[in-house]
């Protein structure tokens, strides 16, 4: 497969902003905007409150919205975390597999306050794949091979552009393996995970709404891509 060579996620001013220079304002930002989560502000309140006072760009406010939780949903999250899988996993496959392609492009991304690893690049409708597809399906598909799992159900955006040649790549690359892959694409994925256990995703909302979920993401990185540039608040 003929692909160009790109990094997911790569944004120059990244350096800079997340750089020695601003770690310590992004640090006191963090603190402050965890003291408003935990006297009740909601965070899409308490962001634009701190960022306007820090004077934060635009990418360092979606970091802060994106890593940080207010206490009492930390405790929920943790409480829902699984140590272990086994049977049957759900897993949110763009959500996945952008954020193991930005990893690999060593690009941003951000150690949460809930343990997980996420990433700013935003799927806004579009994907294309790219040079690190391939390793990051590689990465995900091992993983879940050392692990006890029968089937790993691969949820992907139907309304996302190439999510049907990213099923079909998907398909081919699963076809050996020991444990069963199905790949379906759906209009509303978050909605499919509401309420489900062994949940692979490290979206926040559907953190709060699962039944369970597994941080395979953060295991997968730290395990394969000791290079990763992660940014963390603390």
């Amino acid at each position: 497969m003929n692909t160009k060579i790109v990094n997911r996620g790569y944004v120059p001013k990244d350096k800079m902003e997340f750089g020695e220079r601003w770690r310590p304002c992004m640090i006191a930002a963090a603190g402050d905007v965890r003291y408003l989560l935990d006297r009740g502000y909601d965070i899409s309140a308490a962001v634009p409150f701190v960022g306007d006072h820090y004077q934060l760009s635009k990418r360092q406010r979606i970091a802060l919205m994106r890593g940080l939780a207010g206490r009492m949903r930390l405790k929920i999250r943790r409480e829902k975390e699984l140590r272990d899988l086994s049977g049957v996993v759900y897993i949110d496959g763009f959500n996945t597999i952008i954020t193991l392609e930005v990893a690999l492009s060593g690009s941003l991304l951000i150690k949460c306050d809930d343990g997980t690893i996420r990433d700013l690049a935003g799927l806004r409708g579009t994907y294309r794949i790219v040079d690190k597809t391939i390793r990051a399906l590689e990465l995900l598909l091992d993983s879940l091979g050392r692990l006890s799992v029968d089937k790993a159900m691969i949820y992907l955006d139907q309304p996302v552009s190439n999510s049907g040649r990213l099923k079909s790549l998907i398909g081919q690359m699963s076809a050996t393996r020991p444990f069963a892959v199905s790949v379906e694409l759906l209009p509303d994925v978050d909605r499919q995970l509401y309420g489900k256990q062994q949940v692979i995703t490290s979206d926040r909302i559907i953190l709060d709404e699962c039944g369970g979920w597994y941080n395979l993401n953060r295991r997968i990185i730290e395990e394969n891509v000791p290079g990763a540039w992660i940014f963390s608040f603390t």
